[in-house]
């Protein structure tokens, strides 16, 4: 599994806001540039990220993007899957008949718990901990 090019800018994206004072905008112009995204893929990421309710978007002189709510509310969890969906490691955690071995799998135990723990981890931490500087300690 490998987080997608669009994710990692969103949160790449989310974070530049998250380090901005309450209230503030920014321009995407802005983020594209400090951020090192192309203006045209971050429009889209904008648009994902702002129907998920994760930002805000105003247009005209005052306008801008800002964070939604306070960025101590908002996981990594959240802004992933607003971008790629739900996290599936493996067809057989997903819902359904993904694994033609069924509940006979004996590796679906394994990746069933390898992929709760990814959700947890990463539902764990929040924006405002990497503003905080703290980011790295076990959040979980």
């Amino acid at each position: 599994m490998q987080i997608t090019r669009q994710a990692d800018y969103a949160l790449r994206a989310m974070m530049f806001l998250a380090k901005m004072k309450p209230n503030q905008r920014a321009a995407t112009s802005q983020i594209a540039e400090a951020q090192n995204i192309p203006p045209s893929f971050l429009a889209k990421i904008i648009s994902q990220l702002s129907i998920a309710g994760l930002i805000h978007t105003s247009r005209g002189a005052r306008g801008g993007v800002s964070l939604a709510r306070p960025a101590e509310e908002i996981s990594i969890l959240e802004v992933v899957e607003a971008i790629d969906g739900p996290i599936a490691l493996n067809q057989c955690t997903e819902t359904g008949d993904g694994c033609p071995f069924g509940e006979d799998c004996v590796l679906k135990p394994l990746w069933c718990d390898t992929q709760a723990e990814l959700v947890q981890r990463l539902k764990s931490v929040n924006f405002a901990q990497f503003v905080n500087g703290n980011s790295t300690s076990k959040a979980v």
